[in-house]
């Protein structure tokens, strides 16, 4: 997993718009505080949730509602659901989450188990769609979860969590695969889409997706829990 901070929204933007330079400072300096889990906000400098991937690549995400929690500052300027969405499935949505980050972040393949309405505010989301009937091409591995985190030099490190359990996670790469570790996957039939600023991707429950985004893209996204309790991963 990606290292998590809480930094500005003011300071992340100075990061993806250049002004300032993206070597990622050290855990004190950034207002790291791994014991809360939402901070208060100051309404002219609301903090963000922030993931560190590799290198510095900074990606503002939080699948817990962040835009309605952590971005409230924003609520007169938008609706917290899409009507004709509400209606079709009978129900408002669990969370609204708010997306910002660089070209570099890229969220490997996965499947949730929510309908997903994908609304581009700003930039480009590239996505690869796998239905959930592809899903004995797909291969998944059980592995144990780990995070990374910066040391006093700046460097990352792998941390294992070895007190969690293992987590099944699909370890291939869509843009590259391996069909010689991983053959089945040459009978998946992927999509591809781009959803533009302006523009929404429906993306049904248990569909396999992977994405990528133009640098400074903000999305907002609407998740709806489908009906009945939510089904847990088999390996194959």
């Amino acid at each position: 997993m990606p290292e998590e901070r809480q930094m500005s929204l003011s300071s992340v933007l100075d990061i993806i718009e250049g002004k300032v330079g993206d070597t990622l400072p050290p855990a004190g300096q950034c207002r790291c505080d791994s014991q809360v889990q939402r901070p208060l906000l100051d309404s002219d400098n609301p903090v963000l949730w922030l993931q560190v991937q590799r290198s510095g690549v900074f990606y503002v995400q939080k699948q817990c509602s962040n835009l309605l929690d952590q971005l409230s500052q924003l609520s007169d300027d938008m609706e917290t659901h899409v009507s004709w969405m509400t209606s079709a499935l009978g129900k408002f949505p669990d969370a609204v989450n708010f997306w910002l980050g660089e070209s570099k972040a890229v969220t490997s393949m996965h499947k949730d188990h929510y309908e997903n309405l994908y609304c581009v505010i700003s930039g480009e989301k590239n996505f690869i769609l796998l239905p959930p009937t592809d899903r004995p091409f797909i291969p998944y591995g059980v592995y144990q979860p780990a995070v990374y985190r910066q040391r006093d030099d700046g460097e990352f490190e792998v941390v294992d969590q070895s007190d969690c359990e293992k987590v099944p996670w699909i370890p291939l790469d869509p843009l590259d695969p391996d069909l010689e570790r991983y053959p089945q996957y040459q009978r998946a039939r992927p999509l591809r889409c781009s959803v533009k600023a302006g523009e929404m991707l429906y993306l049904p429950s248990l569909w396999f997706h992977h994405v990528r985004q133009t640098h400074g893209c903000i999305a907002g996204e609407r998740e709806t829990p489908v009906s009945g309790s939510a089904p847990s991963d088999v390996t194959m």
